[in-house]
């Protein structure tokens, strides 16, 4: 394992997208890593690297006397690099996430949020420049609609199930799982993959036949 994953994560940001991740996954015989394609960045320019937080919230029809108690104490236990991934069984009642979210996780050294469900603040979230991935928006708050039941656990998440520690990798394609146990071999040869789609890229600038560069590079 690498002595510094921020260093990685960094690399991964410059150099990798999220196809290739998931041609890479595929090869290693892990074909379920995408999340489903509605779950899309509020800035389409956004790149997420980082390891899997993960909290489960559930829609409820009262309010609790505490509604907000889980979710304070997941975001405060929140540990750099992390991103938030965020389960909510596809609720559309539950605006999970906001401003005042973002902005404590933001502070407490995450690099992003992935919420399967509903958030809000948009664009004070823009402004923070807090990358955020989500189904949509809505103005309401969670309050009596909504509670975190668990946190730093198995949870599904765009069809994924995401386990803590796990590597999410976001871009205007969509959010990729690395499982922690194949990361480093599959950031190694997503990078090898890469080098083999650029030199492709420059043979077919120079007019050669996508048969006789695919024979040669393999990758398409």
């Amino acid at each position: 394992m690498w002595e510094n994953e921020k260093e990685v994560f960094q690399l991964m940001k410059d150099k990798l997208y999220a196809a290739v991740i998931c041609d890479t996954l595929d090869d290693l015989d892990f074909r379920n890593q995408a999340m489903r394609e509605d779950i899309r960045p509020l800035d389409d320019d956004t790149v997420l690297v980082g390891k899997a937080k993960t909290v489960l919230a559930a829609d409820v029809y009262h309010e609790h006397e505490n509604p907000y108690e889980q979710e304070i104490n997941a975001i405060d236990s929140i540990e750099e690099d992390e991103v938030v991934v965020a389960g909510t069984n596809h609720s559309v009642r539950n605006g999970l996430w906001g401003e005042l979210l973002s902005t404590a996780s933001k502070m407490r050294g995450a690099r992003g949020a992935v919420i399967d469900g509903l958030i809000r603040d948009t664009k004070k979230i823009l402004e923070l420049g807090f990358p955020v991935y989500c189904t949509g928006f809505k103005p309401v708050d969670s309050k009596g609609r909504g509670v975190v039941i668990d946190y730093d656990c198995p949870v599904e998440v765009g069809g994924v199930l995401v386990h803590p520690n796990d590597v999410v990798f976001g871009d205007r394609d969509g959010v990729v799982v690395i499982p922690r146990a194949v990361f480093q071999e599959t950031v190694e040869k997503a990078l090898d993959k890469v080098n083999s789609e650029n030199q492709t890229r420059n043979e077919l600038l120079d007019g050669k036949l996508l048969k006789d560069v695919y024979e040669k590079y393999g990758v398409l």
